[in-house]
């Protein structure tokens, strides 16, 4: 066991763990943060996608060991209070059904809006690709980032 000085959401956080144990594990397991979600464990899917240092990225795959210096952000990191414009955009469109892959969503069109302030359909369309809803709602979802890019 290694220990590990994490900056996740703003907090620094000391956590003992495997080098290559995946950071989705470290976020759950040891600090409790439960938000984010496994899926498929191979990054196919989107679940568990977290930011680290700004981009979306899959927590499933990514070692602890490599992020320590790093600032991790999950989905309880995005709005102290749920009022991130994504999570809102959520809650107006009715997006979530069983909301598994929500919080995955959430953090990938975050990511999104962070580097294009304006997608234009394609944008969003090629940036949610790798983000798999079992419901189906991507048209939804679409709606959802447009109303938080101001467009919707």
């Amino acid at each position: 066991m290694a220990t590990y000085n994490l900056n996740i959401n703003g907090k620094m956080q000391t956590v003992e763990a495997e080098s290559d144990t995946p950071i989705l594990w470290v976020l759950r397991d040891t600090v409790g943060l439960v938000g984010t979600k496994y899926g498929c464990g191979i990054a196919q899917c989107g679940t568990c996608t977290i930011h680290i240092d700004g981009q979306a990225m899959r927590s499933c795959i990514i070692p602890v060991s490599s992020v320590e210096g790093k600032k991790i952000t999950t989905i309880e990191g995005l709005s102290a209070d749920a009022s991130h414009p994504l999570q809102e955009a959520w809650r107006e469109h009715d997006v979530p059904q069983c909301g598994y892959c929500q919080a995955g969503q959430i953090m990938n069109a975050a990511a999104l809006l962070s580097n294009n302030s304006n997608p234009s359909d394609e944008d969003i369309d090629n940036s949610m690709r790798g983000n798999i809803c079992r419901c189906g709602t991507y048209n939804r979802i679409k709606a959802a980032i447009k109303t938080a890019a101001g467009n919707g």
